[in-house]
C-alpha cells in the first residue's frame, strides 16, 4: 500500500508517495518499511521513541500532535512526519483500511455487558463452525488461543487479528466489546453483524465515573448502522432502554430466563431449570417449539449464558434442535466455575468473579447446586474502583459461611489499605486475614472437611498477580491442584 492511500481523509497527502508493508503503535514491532504510529500517552509520548523506530526500519511516522507531540515533532528531520488530531479514536479506521477491512469478509458477533462476556464468547466459538474467538482468555481457535492483554484489543492488534482469520479461511468471530474498548474506539471500524447483551451491574466506575457513563458506553455498539441483529437479555433492567436505541432495520432477539416476553419479537425463554450436582438441567422454548438442555455448568447465571448463544445461533438461521444439540456438548471455560476436588475431597471452584453481582450470583450458585458449608477465598484488585470492596464483604459474609480474605492483584496499593476497605462490610466472627493468596488458598482446602465447599474467587484464569507493577507468576487453578496433591498424600 502506497503512505498517501493510508492517512488519505486523516492527514494532508504528501506529493512523495512512498510504498509502506506494514503499520505498528509498538517501537520494536516496528520492521523495514513500516509507519510508526505515536500515541500521545497519559504519561509519554509514542514520539519519545521515535529514534528507535527509525532504527528499525520505519519509512514514515503518523503522530498525534497532543501532549509533547508538537515539541518532539520539531525534533524530528528528513522522514515523513504526519500530524494527526485525536490519533487513539482514528487507529481502528486507519488499520482497518491498511488491511482491507478484514471485518467485512466476517461474521463478527460482539459479546458486550458486566459479566458473561467471556463464557458466552467461549460457548460461540464451539458452536460456530470455522470460528474463532477474541477476549480476555486470549484469541484464536478455542482450543489454541494465543495471548491477548486486554479484553478487546487495542485497534490495530484487533485489525491483525481479524485480518489473520480471514487469511485462515475462518468465517465467525466471537468478540468480547468491553466498554473500554468501545470508549477508545478500538472497535470503531469493526462492522457487526449481531451484538449480545448479557447484563449490566457496577463495575470499571474508577475509568466511567458513573453507573450511567458506563451504561452509554455500552450502548453505543448497538446504535451501529451496520447492525444486523441484537440479542438482549430480558432479564436485565437496562434491557429497555437499549431496545428502545436499537435502529428499525435491526432484528432483535431476546431471552429470559424469567419468562419474560416481548410483544411480537422473538423471545427465547427456559422452564424446569434444574440445579444439580452434576451441572445444569432446563427446557428451552422458541414459540411453540421444544428442546432440552443438559450441561455440565454451574449456576443459573450459566442458564442465562447458554440462553444467550443458543438464541445467537437461531438469530443466526440455526434450528432450535441444532442450537441446544451444541449447548449440550460445550466444554468448560477455564477460571469460570471451573470444579477442582470431589471423590473425598471438598469441592473447589476457581471463578474470575471480581464485581459484587458476579459474586453474590457465584456464590448463590454454589448454595443452590450444594447444599453444605461453604467457604470463600478472594480479595480486591488495587488502583480500582474502591466502592465494590464493601458491597463485596457484605455479600460474602451474607452469602458463605467462612470468609477468607486474601490479597488479589494490589497493583500500586497496599494490602492492608485494600482488605480494609473489604472488611467494612464484613462480620469480624465469620472472616479471617491472610494476605498472602497461596497460603490462603491452602488454609481453606487443608481445613476443610470433604463435604465442604470452596469458592476460590477474583482471578480465575490469570496466571499472574501484579504486586507493585510487577506481574509475578500466580496461578489459583495450578495453586488448587497442587495443594489438593498434597492433602492426598497425607
Amino acid at each position: 500500500m502506497k503512505f498517501n492511500q493510508l492517512i488519505v481523509g486523516f492527514a494532508e497527502t504528501l506529493p512523495l508517495e512512498i510504498e509502506i508493508s506494514g503499520i505498528a503503535i509498538n517501537s520494536y514491532q516496528v520492521k523495514l518499511g513500516y509507519v510508526f504510529i505515536a500515541l500521545a500517552g497519559e504519561n509519554q509520548h509514542g514520539l519519545e521513541y521515535a529514534a528507535q523506530a527509525l532504527k528499525q526500519g520505519a519509512s514514515a511516522i503518523i503522530y498525534d500532535p497532543s501532549g509533547l507531540g508538537e515539541n518532539l515533532a520539531t525534533k524530528l528531520k528528513n522522514i515523513p512526519l504526519i500530524k494527526i488530531e485525536e490519533l487513539l479514536f482514528k487507529i481502528s479506521h486507519i488499520s482497518a483500511r491498511f488491511y482491507d477491512y478484514p471485518a467485512k469478509k466476517l461474521a463478527v458477533i460482539g459479546i458486550t455487558g458486566t459479566n458473561g462476556k467471556t463464557s458466552c464468547s467461549q460457548f460461540l466459538a464451539q458452536m460456530l463452525p470455522e470460528s474463532v474467538v477474541i477476549g480476555t482468555l486470549g484469541w484464536g481457535e478455542w482450543q489454541k488461543l494465543r495471548k491477548t492483554q486486554n479484553t478487546t484489543p487495542d485497534a490495530l492488534t484487533l485489525q491483525s487479528m481479524l485480518a489473520q482469520s480471514v487469511n485462515e479461511n475462518k468465517t465467525n468471530v466471537s468478540l468480547e466489546v468491553s466498554s473500554h474498548g468501545l470508549e477508545l474506539g478500538r472497535v470503531s471500524c469493526v462492522n457487526f453483524e449481531g451484538v449480545v447483551f448479557t447484563n449490566l451491574s457496577r463495575d470499571h466506575l474508577d475509568f466511567h465515573g458513573s453507573m450511567e457513563a458506563y451504561f452509554q458506553a455500552k450502548l453505543s455498539v448497538f446504535k451501529r448502522p451496520e447492525l444486523k441483529f441484537a440479542v438482549i437479555n430480558l432479564d436485565d433492567t437496562y434491557s429497555g432502554r437499549i431496545i428502545t436505541a436499537l435502529s428499525a432495520n435491526v432484528v432483535l432477539w431476546t431471552f429470559s430466563r424469567l419468562g419474560k416476553k416481548f410483544e411480537q419479537v422473538h423471545c427465547i425463554t427456559a422452564k424446569n431449570v434444574q440445579l444439580l450436582e452434576t451441572g445444569l438441567s432446563f427446557d428451552i422454548y422458541d414459540g411453540d417449539n421444544q428442546s432440552k438442555v443438559c450441561c455440565n455448568f454451574y449456576g443459573i447465571f450459566n442458564v442465562e449464558n447458554i440462553l444467550a448463544v443458543i438464541t445467537t445461533l437461531l438469530a443466526m438461521g440455526f434450528s432450535l434442535n441444532e442450537a441446544t444439540r451444541k449447548a449440550s456438548v460445550l466444554k468448560e471455560i477455564s477460571g469460570r466455575m471451573q470444579r477442582f476436588g470431589g471423590n473425598g475431597l471438598p469441592l473447589i471452584f476457581v471463578d474470575y468473579a471480581h464485581t459484587p453481582d458476579a459474586l453474590d450470583k457465584t456464590l448463590a450458585a454454589l448454595k443452590q447446586h450444594y447444599h453444605q458449608q461453604i467457604t470463600i477465598v478472594f480479595g480486591c484488585g488495587g488502583d480500582r474502583d474502591k466502592g465494590k470492596r464493601m458491597k463485596m464483604g457484605q455479600i460474602a459474609c451474607q452469602q458463605a459461611d467462612n470468609i477468607i480474605i486474601t490479597d488479589d492483584n494490589p497493583r500500586y496499593e497496599k494490602s492492608k489499605t485494600i482488605i480494609s476497605d473489604i472488611l467494612v462490610g464484613c462480620d469480624p466472627n465469620k472472616v479471617t486475614i491472610i494476605s498472602n493468596r497461596q497460603q490462603a488458598i491452602k488454609t481453606a482446602i487443608m481445613q476443610a472437611s470433604a463435604d465442604e465447599c470452596i469458592l476460590i474467587a477474583g482471578k480465575g484464569h490469570e496466571d499472574y498477580q501484579d504486586i507493585s507493577g510487577v506481574k509475578y507468576p500466580f496461578s489459583d487453578q495450578l495453586i488448587v491442584q497442587q495443594i489438593l496433591q498434597e492433602r492426598l498424600s497425607l
